[in-house]
């Protein structure tokens, strides 16, 4: 268990093609059935949908993107990553500031590639940085909370 050559090159060709807009490249690292689950835009399946998120969702209101995995942790089947990530946002009301985030990184690895792709980000300092007024801010932390109320693992504590 722990960080080993693989899961490190893995990591770094994962940060650099979101880094480079490569959605190809990005999509290579997930199986043909994988999933990505974005904390803003949602869940994407398959390389086709995974490699336009980063060319078009990623890149549509924002530009010069830095990923950087941090204590990377794997025991071959599941992979967590602390994580660093920020951009610029081209959004008119964020006059061009540079949007931070930190978040955790969970993987679920077969054969090498990522099959299901979460996260659990901080995502509030960032909304600050983007300007974004209170209600919008209020909209995006309420879809967050239903995300998670639907989650199977969250049912015993809805109760």
């Amino acid at each position: 268990m722990g960080e080993t050559p693989m899961t490190t090159a893995m990591l770094r060709a994962f940060c650099d093609a979101v880094e480079q807009r490569n959605g190809r490249a990005f999509a290579e690292l997930f199986t043909e059935d994988g999933v990505y689950h974005d904390v803003f835009y949602g869940a994407f399946a398959g390389r086709a949908k995974i490699a336009a998120m980063i060319d078009d969702w990623f890149y549509r209101t924002a530009t010069d993107f830095r990923w950087d995995m941090h204590d990377p942790v794997s025991d071959g089947t599941t992979l967590y990553a602390r994580y660093t990530f920020s951009y610029r946002s081209t959004l008119p009301e964020a006059g061009g500031a540079r949007a931070m985030f930190e978040g955790v990184a969970i993987m679920t690895l077969r054969d090498g590639r990522i099959v299901n792709y979460h996260e659990v980000a901080n995502t509030a300092p960032a909304f600050v940085d983007l300007k974004f007024a209170p209600e919008r801010i209020a909209k995006i932390v309420a879809k967050q909370g239903a995300e998670l109320k639907a989650r199977p693992e969250m049912l015993r504590h809805l109760a």
